[in-house]
């Protein structure tokens, strides 16, 4: 049986939509995997989403099956309101067309942020104009509307760069009104990553925890020990673990984060599949307790 969902489908959407009340704050909803939305001043943004099946089907009959272990919590078609969506690298978890081609149908203005070095790649799998994404690169910056991201490197499992020195694997910085978010893409712990990320301020960090096993046959992430420490290091108000219990060969347990974070002191929220949270105004002191 498939872990359930806290709320999805219009349950979800009606979160969302009573969310828009409360246009002064941070909204964050986990769509299972590395994907979040986040609401503010009416503005969504759809970070890494994976909403399908798509690779529980591709790798059906193979030798590495992704067995999905929680419910889907809303077909990515019903999602048509969104500003703003980006894609970290070039996995399927996270550049997907089962879900980004229902949902650029759903929202057709939508702003689409990605690493440079993947120009050339999105625009095939997606079947798009290559000149159409907001690419970034280590350093840089985009503002769409009134949200600024700015581009930060990731190593999956190593910092890969293109022919021009662009790196494929990225993490995004949001800067949503008082609001700094971090978003690590899928990552490993690589030498600077902490003075890269100490200059913001960042109110919350969503960092994975399913940890590099070699057996698995794919590129490894952060395990929970190390969020817990990077997310203490880089002075995060807030840490969420993502990137766990979607499929059943590839995840991790989250109150290992917890325990590891009570160690460390650092501040953390372990989200339910579909939840949305509000985050307190930056001004207004710590995060939490939860």
């Amino acid at each position: 049986m498939l872990k359930p969902a806290f709320q999805k489908d219009e349950a979800l959407l009606a979160d969302i939509e009573k969310a828009v009340q409360a246009p002064d704050k941070l909204h964050v909803w986990w769509l299972g995997q590395s994907g979040f939305l986040l609401q503010y001043a009416g503005r969504r943004l759809l970070v890494d989403p994976y909403l399908s099946d798509s690779l529980p089907r591709k790798y059906a009959v193979t030798d590495k099956p992704h067995v999905r272990v929680s419910e889907l919590v809303i077909d990515p078609s019903q999602l048509d309101m969104i500003d703003v969506v980006t894609s970290s690298h070039n996995h399927t978890d996270h550049l997907d067309a089962d879900t980004l081609l229902p949902l650029i149908a759903a929202n057709p203005a939508v702003q689409f942020v990605i690493p440079e070095a993947n120009r050339a790649f999105v625009s095939d799998r997606l079947h798009t104009d290559p000149a159409w994404p907001l690419g970034l690169t280590d350093g840089g910056t985009v503002t769409v509307g009134d949200i600024v991201i700015h581009g930060v490197p990731a190593a999956h499992n190593e910092r890969e760069r293109d022919e021009w020195g662009f790196d494929k694997f990225m993490g995004f910085v949001f800067e949503l009104g008082p609001y700094t978010v971090y978003h690590s893409g899928d990552t490993l712990w690589y030498d600077g990553m902490v003075d890269v990320l100490r200059p913001f301020p960042v109110d919350v960090a969503f960092l994975p925890i399913n940890g590099n096993k070699p057996e698995r046959r794919v590129a490894g992430n952060l395990d929970p020990d190390e969020a817990a420490r990077l997310g203490r290091d880089i002075g995060a108000k807030l840490v969420i673990p993502h990137h766990y219990d979607l499929f059943a060969f590839n995840t991790a347990d989250p109150a290992d984060f917890v325990r590891a974070c009570e160690r460390y002191g650092t501040p953390y929220r372990v989200m339910q599949l579909g939840e949305g949270i509000t985050l307190p105004n930056p001004a207004s002191g710590p995060a939490g307790p939860w």
